[in-house]
């Protein structure tokens, strides 16, 4: 965007508008190959009680005010359609999709924005491995060729698959689950050592998951989708999140992620939908929270864990539509791909 011009300025929109007219031409696309699956597409509130509960998020607090003059209600923007979303499953919805408008405090930069479109669809009757089945045929939806800062990607070749422990062996030399030989307590001290011995600085942190994404962040996630896409699959069991544990191995979950051009598009899960685990997780988030910002946050969202007990076997995927967007354009940030960004401070 023209430094000296606001966004609304013609010679600004003049730059973005081949990004836009892409952009618009993906959104039909999408919706095309949603409806040849059987998917139908949804709108959820964005207000809502629990706005997702992963410790680092910042969601945007409001009030929701009685119009009868009772007390206020606290209410937030969510980060994600995904609690909404499944109680959706829960009531019957087999395959349901959205383009939903989604608001991350604090965040900004090339790959992030305070407000964004996040791309969500979820499958009853289906795992996780079919899940990425979908993530691969939406890339040809979003143009097939991608472009970052000079790195190409093919979306029509077969991704690279390979399980998070095998990218830090490969990547960065390190055997990942020797630091967590308790999967629900890795050794974040057994991490720290090991990442001073491939020269990466842990610094004072000896958080496990801290670590992880410091040495992930150095070493790994550059190298990620370079050519062709990328599923990094299998997460180490205490960045499960919602997705269930994988049988047979409780060391990792079915949780996945897709790179494209060294950058994230998609998050997946084989869902969880044990709401006495899902409610120890959630429990354990907040007490993370705590620790590290001294608030708990917002409260547990009590509905989903009802309404889990009700879905089927599943699988879900978010993708960050705005950046599919900058990937299949050449678009160097985010801002050059939306129509009207959030004014900077």
């Amino acid at each position: 965007m023209n430094d000296e011009a606001p966004w609304w300025d013609p010679r600004a929109l003049a730059r973005r508008l081949p990004y836009l007219q892409a952009r618009a031409a993906i959104v039909e696309a999408l919706r095309v190959q949603f409806a040849a699956r059987g998917f139908v597409e949804v709108e959820t509130p964005a207000l809502v009680v629990s706005p997702g509960l992963e410790p680092h998020l910042r969601p945007f607090a409001t009030a929701l005010e009685d119009p009868l003059g009772g007390p206020a209600r606290a209410l937030y923007l969510h980060t994600s359609p995904e609690y909404a979303m499944k109680k959706l499953l829960a009531a019957g919805v087999p395959r349901l999709f959205q383009l939903a408008r989604v608001f991350r405090n604090g965040e900004r930069s090339a790959l992030h924005h305070p407000e964004f479109t996040m791309l969500e669809w979820y499958r009853a009757g289906a795992s996780y491995e079919e899940a990425m089945e979908d993530c691969i045929a939406l890339l040809a939806a979003g143009g097939g060729k991608f472009e970052r800062a000079g790195v190409t990607c093919d979306g029509g070749v077969a991704p690279l698959r390979l399980t998070v422990a095998d990218a830090f062996e490969r990547f960065a030399d390190i055997d990942l689950f020797a630091t967590m030989r308790d999967p629900a307590r890795p050794d974040g001290a057994l991490l720290a050592r090991e990442a001073r011995r491939i020269g990466v600085d842990p610094g004072e942190s000896a958080d496990w998951e801290d670590l992880f994404f410091k040495i992930f962040l150095d070493r790994i996630e550059k190298r990620l989708g370079v050519g062709r896409p990328a599923l990094l699959t299998e997460y180490p069991a205490s960045m499960a999140a919602l997705a269930r544990l994988k049988p047979g191995d409780d060391r990792v979950a079915e949780r996945f992620e897709l790179y494209v051009c060294g950058v994230e598009l998609a998050n997946g899960f084989g869902e969880l939908t044990d709401p006495v685990e899902q409610r120890t997780r959630f429990e354990a988030d907040r007490a993370r929270r705590k620790a590290l910002y001294g608030s708990d946050g917002p409260p547990i969202d009590e509905e989903l864990l009802a309404a889990l007990a009700r879905i089927p076997n599943a699988a879900g995927v978010a993708m960050g539509f705005d950046r599919l967007v900058m990937l299949a354009t050449g678009a160097s940030r985010i801002e050059d791909v939306l129509w009207a960004p959030v004014t900077a401070p």
